[in-house]
């Protein structure tokens, strides 16, 4: 009679439970997660300012409206402001600056710092808030208005323009400036043939002025090129808007 096999004890399902490294994936698994949950943290995109400048009369204004327009039909959050004004206080410092009868005696170093109050007001109460919302921000007339129409227009020395431009607008400066530039001549006929308006005190200035206010234009340009676009702004509207808005569509990408 051949010899009985020992029998050998079978594992308790207890025992396998033990043994198995479930607890260990669990835990990879958890570890895994958590990475991939830290690995995508969520962040405000900045927003963008652009300034647009030029003499009196050169379409500033109207291609503001035009590709504000384009910027919201391509999906854009754009808020359109002016200087001076945009503020309830800045606007109060623009009808004083342009419109009341006061303003003929206002001295060129007096409408240095009008200029610069109501730009200090419209970049804490508009302008950074809109940037940190992710806005795009489209501006008629920002700093370089200061430095080329009380600078060179006004021959201000540079020094104190440039201290209180600082001064107003801290560390907001344009990240791109569109010049419209037109020949003070051609500035000059369309203010005049305007119907809509009185000139005001600044678009009754001589035409020896709008000659330094394009030249000043021209030569900030030429310094900062990686900043200002330069437009022929005795173009066609509608061939301005394109040219722009390629321009821009190309920076922004």
């Amino acid at each position: 009679m051949p010899p009985r096999k020992k029998a050998v004890p079978k594992k308790s399902a207890k025992a396998a439970r033990v043994r198995t490294p479930a607890k260990k994936k669990t835990t990879a698994t958890a570890k895994a997660k958590t990475k991939v949950k830290r690995a995508k943290p969520t962040r405000k995109k900045r927003g963008l300012l652009i300034s647009f400048e030029g003499s009196e009369g050169s379409g500033k204004t109207s291609q503001i409206s035009r590709l504000s327009t384009r910027f919201e039909d391509a999906g854009y959050p754009v808020i359109c402001t002016r200087e001076p004004g945009g503020t309830e206080i800045g606007e109060e410092i623009r009808h004083l600056l342009k419109h009341a009868s006061p303003s003929t005696k206002i001295s060129p170093q007096a409408e240095l710092l009008l200029f610069a109050a109501s730009r200090a007001q419209l970049v804490r109460e508009l302008i950074v808030p809109s940037l940190d919302k992710g806005k795009i921000i489209l501006c008629d007339r920002f700093l370089d208005s200061t430095t080329v129409y009380q600078g060179v227009g006004r021959q201000i020395s540079a020094e104190p323009v440039h201290i209180i431009n600082t001064f107003a607008v801290g560390d907001i400066i344009p990240d791109i400036t569109v010049v419209l530039d037109v020949p003070a001549e051609t500035g000059f006929a369309r203010i005049k043939h305007r119907t809509t308006d009185l000139p005001d005190r600044m678009e009754s200035e001589t035409i020896d002025f709008y000659r330094k206010v394009r030249e000043g234009y021209l030569l900030l340009a030429k310094a900062l090129p990686e900043r200002f676009i330069v437009v022929d702004g005795s173009r066609s509207r509608k061939w301005i808007e394109d040219k722009l808005w390629n321009e821009l569509s190309q920076r922004i990408g």
